[in-house]
């Protein structure tokens, strides 16, 4: 076979063949297959689809592309989470500690920011001396001595999807549905958790804009999971808004620890919440109490000690920009817009994220909230605070936010959407 003749097939909206599948990420895992042929096949499914068969074959190939581990000698049972992605959206670091304190084994994937929306390793990698990189033994003692481990996948676990992962981050097809569906189960399954939680992010500030999109992302990967035989279920939760008053890496870790600590922004409190209960139900373990876990302690004690087993410092003072820039409200009244993407392209832009794969990213640059929908704001009050190493950026970043926002007048009634949207099992 060759790479013309499979990136030919799907851009005529031909379906590919398991043969075709399997070659093409075989052949681009050892390098046969160029990236930018990747890419361009990579942008045919964007546009044209593949329908469930090629899906189901696609992260099949992914998964056997390397090697596949499980927690069989773990005393607890374990239990993983999933998000496609926002912008504030820092649950996973509160999360994995606050379901391991209830009982149950995290064993936490996570990855990179991918276009507006940040990435966990990055977020944890603002700690000093925290280490993403791990072994699969240091994953097994560190998930066997805590209950909880995030980290990066390591290089045997599927390969393809590494370098697809990197390749969609900076060709435009982040947002393919067939691309995501696999690339999330191709590691979980490769992973061999025995439940998961998907939480698949809807709105502006989403790769899944509306509900439709967002229902069939779901549908395909509780579908995919199920069929491997892991429990799987799935939340579609509100990303219209940013998570927290926090979009950024050191500043979500900031807020995750607020979390904690028994304090936070509510929202992101009742999503971890929300999130924990659907692990454990899924897990066995379902007179477990996370409000519980958070309000004494125990969650903060699984999360220092996770920190510190990966060679973080728990204590060390994080990051800080050396630059901010305020935004300020043009008008007094209620706020009823914030718009998530806007306001995840103005923290990208800032530093918080990458233009390439190879890019650094600021671990204090971001941008910090003031306001949420439904707060009354007054002319003058600021809005969001601008952080980054590099003010030259600041430009860049404002031209980002002019249409971010809406503030009606004073008295004007509000409704928020629910962070939990609908539960797909």
């Amino acid at each position: 076979m060759d790479a013309i003749s499979v990136i030919r097939t799907k851009r005529d909206r031909g379906e590919l063949t398991p043969e075709q599948i399997d070659w093409v990420i075989d052949a681009y895992t050892r390098g046969e297959v160029a990236d930018e042929q990747m890419s361009a096949l990579a942008m045919a499914i964007l546009l044209n689809g593949m329908n469930r068969t090629e899906i189901a074959r696609w992260t099949a190939a992914m998964i056997a592309s390397g090697e596949r581990m499980n927690f069989r000698a773990l005393s607890r049972p374990t239990t993983d989470k999933h998000s496609t992605g926002g912008v504030g959206d820092k649950i996973t670091l509160p999360l994995a500690p606050l379901v391991a304190a209830c009982g149950a084994a995290v064993p936490q994937l996570s990855g990179r920011g991918l276009g507006h929306t940040g990435g966990t390793l990055d977020k944890l990698e603002s700690i000093p001396g925290w280490r993403a990189h791990i072994s699969n033994e240091e994953m097994l003692n560190v998930l066997d001595s805590t209950g909880a481990v995030i980290c990066a996948a390591g290089d045997g676990l599927a390969p393809a999807d590494k370098k697809l992962y990197a390749l969609r981050d900076v060709t435009g097809t982040v947002e393919a549905i067939p691309l995501i569906a696999s690339s999330i189960m191709s590691k979980k399954i490769a992973e061999g958790t025995g439940a998961l939680v998907l939480d698949v992010k809807v709105g502006s500030g989403a790769f899944m804009k509306t509900i439709e999109d967002a229902r069939e992302l779901a549908s395909t990967m509780v579908a995919l999971g199920t069929d491997s035989g892991v429990r799987t279920v799935a939340l579609l939760t509100d990303m219209s808004t940013p998570l927290g008053l926090t979009a950024g890496n050191a500043l979500e870790v900031r807020e995750s620890v607020e979390v904690l600590a028994g304090g936070g922004p509510q929202d992101v409190v009742d999503l971890t919440l929300a999130l924990a209960r659907e692990m454990l139900d899924a897990a066995g373990l379902k007179d477990a109490d996370p409000e519980k876990a958070l309000a004494d302690g125990s969650a903060m004690d699984v999360w220092r000690r996770m920190i510190s087993a990966q060679g973080g410092d728990p204590d060390a003072t994080l990051p800080t920009a050396r630059e901010q820039h305020v935004v300020t409200a043009p008008a007094s009244g209620v706020l009823t817009r914030l718009d998530a993407y806007d306001v995840g392209v103005a923290a990208w832009r800032l530093g918080a994220g990458r233009a390439r794969k190879e890019d650094p990213v600021q671990a204090g640059a971001g941008v910090e909230l003031h306001a949420k929908p439904g707060d009354t704001v007054t002319e003058g009050q600021p809005l969001m605070t601008l952080h980054t190493d590099t003010p030259e950026k600041f430009d860049y970043a404002l031209k980002a936010l002019p249409e971010a926002y809406d503030i009606a007048p004073a008295g004007t009634s509000f409704a928020p959407l629910p962070v939990v949207r609908e539960r797909i099992a």
